[in-house]
């Protein structure tokens, strides 16, 4: 009675389990999943849901039959019956020995001539084509061209210095205001030797690599981690006499009653007698050393980065004088709207992530040996 005056082959129930439709879901909302298995994962959650094939494939653009048969497909093996089938092709003509051989070969010895393998010399090397060592690569994620840098702290207080100065972001003190220092000398004052040509459609912005030296500037500033404010001021030179009287400037704009922490660097001109008295005798100052090699740490850091970025990296400037007035502009409209910067990982998780490092490298090491 249930299926009186219903027309056509009656339809198996579709009913998915919670993994199942968790996986489904998840393969929807993934970027990276092929689109046809996207669409699949979702004509399958409509027709659990109770819809008929007909308006599923009209919901997603696709034909009936389509709907049809992956619900077929999918009863049958669940999820697995929505992935593709293999397909028959050409047999393979290199056995995993050899793949093995190319792969411990572009890992463990350099050509002669060069001091990493490319494609078409390890191609000229093995006898295979190009094409090949591109797929062999590719497969076992390997990119030889690329190199990275790395520098691990050798502070003894490193894990302490993390944690007091992530603690400070994190949760700072109440009644406090948390300042991340730090100065960015030699800032050159670059103008191009011929006239820098605008960009047009289809024709990106064009400069002369070679230009012309106007003299330099340093600049002092300080980050409020809590708010984004910065307070920043330009020196004709990067000594101990000019940090002082940048310490002097945050002074005058700090309310009082507030607690200072400064976060800073252990650069020689923070360490000087005159800054230490000058400390001693503002009670209120507390400073927090960042570790040695661990300039990450400091977030006013992240802020130089989008000044160079916005500011510095492109910028014409005919004098000191006008370098100086645009770092000025950058920082006040910076100030008109501030965002802070959200510290996103833990002390625990940085130390982890360093402890990790550090393992992988030892075992490389002793595989070498």
């Amino acid at each position: 009675m249930a299926n009186a005056g219903v027309k056509g082959r009656p339809i198996a129930p579709l009913v998915l389990s919670s993994q199942e439709r968790a996986y489904l879901e998840r393969q929807v909302r993934r970027h990276r999943v092929a689109r046809s298995l996207s669409e699949r994962c979702r004509a399958i959650l409509r027709c659990a849901d109770g819809l008929p094939s007909k308006s599923v494939a009209a919901e997603l653009g696709i034909h009936e039959h389509t709907v049809g048969k992956w619900r077929r497909r999918f009863l049958k093996d669940r999820c697995d019956g929505l992935l593709d089938e293999a397909r028959p092709g050409r047999p393979r003509t290199i056995d995993d020995d050899q793949v093995a051989e190319v792969i411990e070969r572009t890992l463990r010895t350099t050509p002669p001539d060069a001091t990493h393998w490319s494609i078409r010399s390890m191609a000229a090397d093995t006898g295979f084509s190009h094409t090949t060592i591109r797929r062999m690569w590719t497969a076992f994620g390997l990119q030889p061209h690329r190199s990275q840098t790395f520098k691990l702290s050798s502070d003894p207080l490193f894990v302490d210095k993390v944690r007091d100065i992530v603690g400070l972001y994190l949760s700072p003190p109440n009644r406090a205001v948390v300042l991340s220092v730090d100065e960015k000398s030699q800032i050159q004052a670059l103008d191009r030797e011929q006239p820098v040509l605008p960009m047009m459609p289809g024709v990106p912005e064009r400069r002369t690599h070679s230009y012309v030296r106007h003299g330099t500037t340093t600049l002092f500033a300080a980050l409020d981690v809590a708010s984004g404010f910065v307070i920043g001021k330009c020196y004709k030179r990067h000594r101990a006499l000019e940090f002082l009287k940048f310490l002097k400037e945050i002074d005058a704009q700090i309310p009082e009653g507030l607690a200072v922490h400064i976060v800073m660097d252990n650069y020689a001109t923070h360490k000087t007698p005159k800054i230490k008295a000058w400390l001693a005798r503002r009670p209120h100052y507390h400073v927090h050393f960042t570790p040695t090699s661990a300039s990450w740490i400091n977030q006013i850091e992240r802020w130089f980065a989008e000044l160079t970025r916005k500011q510095i990296r492109r910028g014409v400037h005919t004098s000191v004088r006008q370098l100086e007035a645009d770092i000025r502009t950058f920082i006040e409209l910076h100030n008109n709207n501030p965002k802070p910067f959200k510290w996103a990982k833990s002390a625990d998780q940085i130390l982890a992530s360093v402890k990790r490092f550090c393992h992988k490298a030892q075992q490389t090491l002793c595989g070498e040996l």
